[in-house]
């Protein structure tokens, strides 16, 4: 089991009430989270959703450091992998 991109920006649309398709294409892998529109508050939901959806915990304090979806990614699958 892998988290892509396109399951992280329904989390993090469906988080933080924006439209997933603000933000289309591959190119939001390396844009901030604050430029595509996403607080703090959003990646600690998102944080929560993902630990519903795929049982693993990423602590709060980790989540707010993250900067773009491709930290997100990268952090997430790891812990997957590790989970395996």
């Amino acid at each position: 089991m892998q988290l892509t991109l396109d399951e992280l920006r329904r989390i993090l649309a469906e988080c933080s009430g924006a439209e997933a398709e603000e933000h289309p294409g591959s190119d939001v892998l390396d844009t901030a989270f604050d430029d595509l529109g996403y607080d703090s508050l959003a990646l600690i939901e998102t944080g929560a959703r993902i630990k519903q959806e795929y049982g693993i915990t990423i602590p709060e304090d980790e989540l707010t450091e993250l900067r773009t979806p491709r930290d997100m990614l990268d952090i997430v699958n790891h812990a997957l992998v590790e989970k395996a």
